[in-house]
């Protein structure tokens, strides 16, 4: 199982990712070590441990071509460069950079590292070496985009009150473009986390390998014995 989540900060992605992780190790015996989430400034270090606040001030107070620079490093480094088997969950990368990058950070809008560039340079490298890859589109109402700001406000935050509808076009935009042909679009606007996986787990099931199928009969199984 290959997953790239992206979507609009405060709608669930994170949430949904890790409980898909403990939803795979539940039914397939199977659980990603490490879910990469670290691609939205300041929080380009996502495992513990994570970005102090002197640190992540530190972030913030760096030039947009710093910024430009390192990002593309982060991004391709999390960028397949060989087949594998190994199940990888990744959260935001190329897609959440060509939305908040020029937005909020002075890079990336045009130029020759424009992320209407680098995102297809990317997506042509997964393709090329993962092409199982599966997009799943969080989505989530502006209205319960802005009571999450309230009710659980990040840490340095990236989107602002007033962006969301903005924000939201633009990943519409950047999945629309996308060279993944393979996607799933997933509202969380009202439902729990658990009904997210649920509906995750029944959309995913198409893309599901031969690997997948075996895990999930092999372990119900075992669970039965």
């Amino acid at each position: 199982m290959k997953l790239l989540f992206a979507g609009c900060e405060y709608s669930g992605t994170t949430t949904i990712a890790h409980a898909f992780n403990d939803w795979m190790e539940a039914s397939m015996g199977a659980r990603v070590r490490l879910v990469h989430d670290h691609f939205k400034i300041p929080h380009i270090y996502g495992h513990p441990p994570n970005t102090t606040a002197e640190e992540q001030a530190q972030i913030l107070s760096l030039s947009p071509w710093i910024l430009d620079n390192m990002q593309r490093h982060n991004i391709y480094y999390h960028t397949p460069h060989q087949a594998g088997e190994d199940d990888r969950i990744v959260i935001g990368l190329h897609i959440e950079d060509a939305v908040y990058g020029p937005l909020y950070f002075g890079y990336g809008a045009e130029g020759y590292f424009a992320r209407s560039k680098v995102s297809r340079q990317i997506e042509q490298r997964m393709l090329k070496f993962q092409p199982e890859t599966v997009l799943a589109h969080v989505l989530a109402s502006p209205e319960v985009i802005r009571r999450r700001m309230k009710e659980s406000p990040h840490q340095n935050p990236v989107v602002k009150e007033e962006d969301v509808e903005q924000v939201l076009q633009r990943f519409q935009e950047e999945v629309d473009t996308s060279l993944i042909g393979s996607k799933i679009i997933l509202d969380t606007s009202s439902a729990t986390v658990d009904e997210s996986v649920t509906e995750l787990v029944a959309k995913l099931e198409p893309f599901f390998s031969n690997t997948d199928r075996l895990r999930l009969l092999t372990h119900a199984r075992m669970a039965g014995d």
